[in-house]
């Protein structure tokens, strides 16, 4: 089977959006007996007539109409090809799809994503917040290029790279005995109500890790459903949390009564880190992401 040309079909779509041999042959930088010839040549290969010539330009025929819609397409693909094949070379451009978990996201991604879009314009930037179990399923089916996940995290076929040591702080109600303590350290929360995130969020296991308790010690019976539930929970009088400092240093807790301390001795609750699928393409592209997000994360408020 012959197949029509590039060429040919540029040649429909033109005379079909000017009306005009002339002006068809002039948008397409060739004679008009050219562009003529090519039309000619691609109703002989379709076997159908397309145009007609009429006494003042041409109008293509009902199979001239629908032949042409379908040019349109494949010619808007064509370009679509060349742009994507010419700028595989070149770091941070076109579409990149970033996730994030929730407890990073609000604090990491709008400065992260004004610095990118000014220093990479041509790049499109898509966002996607979810727990980290679901954002590593999505790395290894390819909807996502990276993620921002806490460390440590294992996942097999996933490489990480750690960009910022995040503390945790205490937070307690202002009458709280331990708001108040010299020297507090984790081991002073052991027999406290400690308020946690519900399971599934990485934040909850990292805690529970660092005050060496299990979750079926029973005192993370209750559970919210984000940090700013969290911190209300704390206000509210029902427990004592672990706060991470990233959050905490953006204005997490502002304007609620609630008492932050840092430990006598800083206790690093994790790492955030970039990762990505093991040989992935673009690969390069989410260390040069992860170089941006360090950078901001440098100059966080504190």
């Amino acid at each position: 089977m012959i197949l029509p040309t590039l060429r040919q079909l540029q040649f429909l779509v033109a005379l079909g959006e000017t009306g005009s041999f002339s002006r068809a042959a002039e948008a397409c930088h060739v004679t008009q007996p050219t562009l003529s010839a090519g039309i000619k040549e691609l109703e002989d290969l379709l076997g159908i007539k397309l145009a007609e010539r009429e006494a003042r330009g041409a109008r293509l025929t009902h199979a001239g109409e629908l032949a042409m819609q379908r040019a349109s397409a494949l010619l808007n693909d064509a370009h679509a090809l060349v742009q994507t094949v010419q700028s595989a070379g070149a770091l941070l451009t076109g579409p990149f799809h970033l996730g994030a978990i929730p407890t990073i996201a609000p604090f990491v991604l709008p400065q992260t994503v004004r610095a990118l879009h000014a220093t990479y314009p041509e790049l499109k930037l898509y966002l996607h917040e979810d727990r980290t179990g679901r954002l590593i399923d999505q790395l290894r089916s390819r909807t996502l290029d990276a993620a921002l996940i806490a460390l440590p995290w294992d996942a097999p076929g996933i490489e990480t790279l750690a960009l910022y040591d995040d503390e945790f702080l205490f937070a307690a109600p202002p009458a709280h005995p331990l708001a108040k303590k010299n020297g507090l350290a984790p081991e002073d929360l052991k027999d406290e109500d400690l308020l946690l995130l519900e399971d599934g969020h990485c934040l909850r296991d990292h805690a529970l890790s660092i005050c060496r308790m299990r979750t079926g010690d029973g005192k993370d019976q209750v559970a919210a459903t984000s940090l700013g539930t969290l911190v209300n929970m704390v206000a509210g009088g029902l427990g004592v949390s672990l706060l991470p400092k990233l959050a905490v240093d953006h204005g997490l807790f502002v304007g609620s009564d609630v008492a932050v301390r840092e430990f006598v001795r800083p206790v690093i609750g994790r790492q955030i880190g970039m990762a990505w699928r093991a040989g992935s393409p673009r690969e390069a592209d989410a260390r040069k992401i992860a170089e941006v997000v360090k950078a901001q994360l440098a100059t966080a408020p504190h």
